[in-house]
């Protein structure tokens, strides 16, 4: 055992020790935007549509028209019409509008919450002045062939005219020519375009800063947090704080730069923990901690492909292979599961039953006296008879792991043997060989060449091997034609259950499309600031 004098996540650890740990909990997807749908919907991503299968494995720009499609039901409509306030802080990246800049058919507020305050997309490299993201980079590289192609075509065009060995007018040059200059001021003002076309802030369907100014958001986002309890505290709530941290580009306060032995990631993540120190010391000024469930985890795991040169800096995934976008390696989709109810779940307990992001949409909605809904179907699990300790076991004997529209991976809790095994069909190619990522890509493919598919598919029992190391054979496992065969089964029982849905991170959807751009001015003149200082709440040393 080894004793640490201090603690780098106290408040999460304090939660930890309060309430139930679930040691193996599973995104649905391992990005964010699908991710998330799951979440808040209790299905696969494929079911509602929120994925794609050309490589869009997020939402690319607010000003799109995919996302979390209006006939899909979240937790927060159900809680919402059984009389809970219902409230979104941070994070969406589930879309916005589909047809005009003000339909909000995506946005929160048509998605079951009364109040929205934070990003509609998503941090991103380019909020952070002197980042450059991948879209970022790959626009302007665009953009400069686009001009090279273009200058050359105009200087070819008039060397022709006036040799004469081209006719005809000087029209084409003249186009030619503008194209070339339009393509390289676009290039030259992207970042800034990118900047307020994706980063700012809302507050339901207003836009308060565009864009954000990130040393305050912090603050921001705590107090209206506070400002959600306090008014909210009579009755029953529900509240889904999204943190903006330990997210690239890992947008840290001056306060807590510097702070962690860890580096800029560890700064981030000490400052995220200090909000959730903030967030429940706000439940327990108001006299709520007993009354209120709380629930931590993340939407998938840290980026490995996330470098300062040589320096990994997007997140550690301990023992797990893999990490952010990798469809089925553990690193990319085993999560952090803590839920803490004073004097209902007994404190300090762990589970070690799989268990999935989706299981929050049927555990919230019974809680909250609701009905999960009959008309579709819900892949999540009711946690409570596990937290509780009234299960032994979980009630997933099986779970999928897509990457995009693919099925990469399955796993198979054979609950009379207590083994979980994994079954991969498609892992993506690490690069360079013997790397333990896609280093030089923003994240690994999930199709293509750039992807090996197994036949037989690899096999690991993460009962003995969480860390997937050592793939099993039927020489070496005496149940593998066994696992295989029930697995196969398993899966095209799955499959039978999809339906064909439009698929919304697939373009046309995930194009940006400026009629749908969300502006705080006349676009494209796109800025406002209408929220005063925050008062700055004070880190206290740890």
């Amino acid at each position: 055992m080894l004793h640490l004098e201090h603690s780098w996540t106290p408040n999460v650890d304090r939660l930890a020790a309060d309430g139930v740990m679930l040691t193996q909990h599973i995104a649905a997807a391992s990005v964010c935007t699908p991710s998330r749908a799951a979440f808040l919907t209790g299905r696969y991503p494929l079911r509602s549509g929120m994925v794609s299968s050309n490589g869009y494995r997020v939402l690319q720009w607010t000003g799109v028209s995919g996302g979390l499609p209006p006939n899909e039901t979240t937790f927060a409509k159900i809680l919402k019409d059984k009389g809970y306030a219902t409230g979104l802080i941070g994070k969406w990246h589930l879309g916005l509008n589909c047809e005009s800049s003000d339909d909000y058919c995506h946005h929160p507020l048509s998605h079951g919450f009364d109040h929205f305050y934070g990003m509609p997309f998503s941090m991103m490299g380019d909020c952070e002045p002197g980042e450059v993201s991948e879209k970022r980079a790959g626009l302007e590289h665009k953009l400069n062939v686009c001009s090279h192609v273009m200058a050359l075509a105009a200087f070819t065009l008039t060397a022709g005219k006036l040799t004469r060995l081209v006719a005809g007018s000087w029209t084409l040059v003249i186009c030619s020519a503008i194209v070339a200059l339009l393509c390289l001021t676009t290039s030259h003002f992207m970042g800034a375009l990118i900047v307020h076309a994706d980063c700012f802030l809302m507050r339901n369907h207003a836009i308060t800063e565009q864009p954000m100014s990130l040393q305050r958001t912090t603050a921001l986002m705590l107090k209206e947090v506070s400002s959600f309890v306090k008014r909210n505290k009579q009755g029953p709530f529900l509240l889904f704080v999204s943190f903006l941290h330990v997210h690239t580009p890992l947008i840290t306060t001056e306060n807590f730069r510097g702070r962690s032995p860890h580096g800029l990631y560890g700064d981030n993540t000490e400052e995220m923990d200090w909000m959730v120190g903030q967030i429940l010391d706000t439940l327990d000024t108001e006299g709520l901690t007993n009354s209120t469930l709380v629930y931590f985890t993340s939407d998938h795991g840290g980026s490995l492909e996330a470098q300062f040169g040589n320096h990994q800096y997007g997140g550690w995934n301990g023992i797990y292979k893999g990490g952010k976008g990798m469809g089925g390696w553990e690193g990319g989709i085993r999560v952090p599961g803590i839920l803490r109810w004073p004097g209902v779940l007994p404190a300090g307990r762990l589970i070690h039953e799989p268990t999935s992001l989706m299981d929050v949409f049927p555990t919230v909605v019974q809680l909250g006296g609701g009905q999960v809904p009959h008309d579709r179907v819900i892949d999540g699990r009711d946690l409570l008879p596990l937290l509780l300790g009234t299960a032994q076991h979980s009630e997933h004997e099986f779970l999928m792991h897509y990457c995009e529209s693919f099925l990469h991976a399955a796993r198979w809790h054979q609950r009379n043997r207590g083994a979980v095994w994994k079954v991969h069909y498609v892992t993506p190619v690490f690069h360079p060989a013997g790397a333990s990522a896609c280093y030089g890509r923003g994240v690994c493919p999930c199709s293509g060449d750039k992807v090996a598919h197994h036949d037989p598919p690899l096999l690991f029992d993460l009962s003995r091997d969480p860390s997937e190391a050592h793939a099993l054979t039927p020489d070496t496992e005496s149940s593998f034609h066994e696992v295989m065969e029930r697995i196969t089964k398993a899966m095209e029982d799955h499959r039978r259950t999809l339906s064909p849905v439009p698929l919304q991170l697939d373009m046309p959807d995930n194009l940006w499309k400026p009629w749908l751009q969300p502006c705080c001015g006349r676009f494209p003149l796109c800025w406002c600031d209408r929220e005063a200082d925050p008062q700055e709440p004070t880190a206290r040393e740890n």
